[in-house]
Parts: C-alpha cells; structure tokens; sequence
C-alpha cells in the first residue's frame, strides 16, 4: 500500500447546478482516479457489476426519487472523463460487496454544547484526490464535507447551512438488497434542516446498504446515533460518552450478518476503554488520536493497514445554540488546517 503523508489537505469552492457541481468535483479528483483509483482491485471488482439488475434498479430509483443527485453523478462522470455506468456502480460500492474499502472512528459526547469527532480513515492512494469541498447548490442547501475523488459528497464527515452535522461510518453488511444506494440516502441528509427531518429521509428510503450516522443540529440538544440496514433502522439518542466503529453495535440490530473487521473490532474496544478510563471527562481528539494498540491502532498510518486505509483527516465539530463550530486536522499535528463556523455557510 502507497502512502504519501506529505500531501496537505486541501479546500476548494463549488457552486452552481448539479450537473455543473459534479463536473468541479469529477475535474478536481480526476487525475488521482486516473492515476490510482481505476487501477484497484476495489474498483475492478465493483466496476464489473455496473449491469448487474440491482445497480439498474438503484440507477432508476435515483432518479425517480432524486432526480438532482443523479445529475451531480452525471457531472461528476463528465469531469472525470469515465463512463457514468462505472461512476455510479462505484457510488454503490458499500451495496455491492460487504469489503468496501471504507472506514472510520466517530466519538460522540453528549452535553450543554455537545461534540461529534471523526476520524475519516480511507484508501491513503486517494489522499491526493482527497478536499474538503464547500458546495453551494443552485437549490438545495449549501454544505461543507470531506470529498473523495470519483464520489458524491455526504458519506464521510459534513455539515450543511442549517448547522446539522453528519458523520458516516461504513457498515459492512452482508445483507443488503435492493434499494437507493447508501451514498444517495446521506446526499440526501445534506439537504435535512432539522433531525427529524434526517430521521424520517433515512426512515422513508428505500436502502440497499447500510451506514451508521451520528447526527446533532445547533439548537437541538440530543446527539443522535443511527445504524440502518436494507432491512431495519435503529436510532438512539446518545446519553453518555460513546464510540462508534466500522460494525453494528446496537441492541436488536447488531445480530444481522456483518463482516467484522480485527481493526473496526479493536477500534471500538479500544475506544470504548478510552472513554470508560477517563470517568466522565473525554477528550475526543485523543481517543481518535491513540495508536497504543501498534498493530490495530485508532489513528492508522500503517502501510500494511489489514483494511487497506488510513485516517485521511480528523473533524471536530462542537454543537452550538446557534451554530458549529468546525475543526478540521490533517495528520496527527494538534494545530487544525481548517476553523470555520455553519452560519458561514449561510448565504444571507
């Protein structure tokens, strides 16, 4: 596994309509696609199903149900010079083979001002591709997320005008079916102006995959942690601290067959000991931060990853009456490389 940790994070600026979006987005990533991502055995694999009868059934469900995310997708497709069949089987690659290559470790702490902090761990062969994009659609609202080359925005950590924050772990279900593709499901969540708003889009779609989200809103005092499948959605509001891995944990839901990763199982013993130890007063960063277990670390920049990733970056987002504050780190250094707050995602 190639890694370059010289790379800095970078941001960039996109508006416009949908179509127009996903040709910024696909321009940005495209030589990283080019040069890495379609030369994976990830993509080979998840490519080789563009055909298959449920990526159709997702394709015509997209655009029945969200007919402007499908255009982001035909931008996205345009700007990287690939086939949007490829494009958007690979935007299905978590309903398509229960070994997609995605990660992550969020920490949630519950409070007056609560905080959600994430680790975005990923193929570090896209780290190149890798931004945090601003995005101000012609209609819908505008956001601030973490972007992979080749994807749509909204399935690693984000934020939107609303000062609702999102962050995605990828659950490696062995059940999933037909139905909207996970990643269309939380595109969707950016355009959500409230929690119940998010609730009830995840509850009312039709989802093949699964991903758990951990969701909080500035003006609502819960944190919400949610695991859905093709089949079932559990929601709990967090009450105490807590830590959420790459597997279905909750009660009633964690019984569905799954692939448990050694990491995302040692991520969240670890992590769930971490928070335990500290006796009420956690410092989310340095949970996400440990590498005490060397071989199966919470901070991963090992080249011989067992999953093939590493953190890419790191989000700390603290909830406020009236807006978010936003902390962005890349690499394990403890000066962030991005601050900003929701309201300055707010045009007016």
């Amino acid at each position: 596994m190639s890694i370059d940790k010289s790379h800095r994070l970078s941001r960039v600026e996109i508006a416009g309509e949908p179509f127009e979006i996903g040709l910024q987005l696909g321009r940005h990533g495209a030589d990283t696609v080019h040069s890495h991502l379609i030369h994976t055995y990830a993509w080979a694999h998840v490519t080789e199903s563009r055909n298959h009868d449920r990526v159709q059934a997702a394709r015509r469900l997209t655009e029945t149900l969200f007919p402007r995310y499908l255009e982001e997708l035909r931008g996205l497709a345009a700007g990287l010079e690939l086939p949007l069949e490829d494009v958007f089987a690979w935007n299905c690659r978590g309903d398509i083979r229960a070994t997609s290559p995605d990660g992550c470790t969020t920490v949630q702490i519950p409070g007056s001002e609560p905080v959600v902090a994430h680790n975005e761990d990923g193929d570090p062969g896209l780290r190149r591709g890798c931004a945090l994009a601003t995005v101000r659609p012609s209609k819908g609202r505008a956001y601030t997320a973490f972007i992979y080359p080749a994807s749509l925005p909204g399935h690693t950590f984000a934020v939107n005008d609303a000062g609702l924050v999102m962050t995605v772990n990828n659950i490696r279900s062995r059940e999933t079916g037909t139905g909207l593709p996970r990643m269309i499901v939380t595109r969707a969540l950016l355009d959500c102006g409230s929690l119940d708003e998010a609730v009830e889009r995840v509850k009312t779609a039709p989802r093949a995959g699964a991903f758990h989200l951990t969701l909080a809103r500035s003006g609502e005092a819960a944190i919400l942690s949610l695991e859905f499948t093709h089949k079932h959605l559990s929601v709990h509001t967090v009450q105490s601290p807590s830590s959420h891995a790459n597997h279905l944990i909750h009660e009633g839901i964690r019984a569905e067959q799954q692939l448990i990763t050694s990491s995302s199982n040692a991520r969240q013993e670890r992590a769930d000991a971490m928070i335990a130890e500290a006796d009420g007063s956690v410092d989310p960063l340095a949970i996400l931060r440990d590498r005490a277990q060397k071989a199966l670390p919470i901070y991963r920049q090992q080249p011989d990853d067992p999953d093939n990733e590493n953190t890419l970056a790191t989000a700390c987002f603290k909830i406020c009456t009236d807006k978010v504050d936003c902390t962005i780190y890349d690499g394990s250094e403890t000066s962030p490389r991005f601050r900003f707050k929701s309201d300055a995602l707010d045009p007016a």
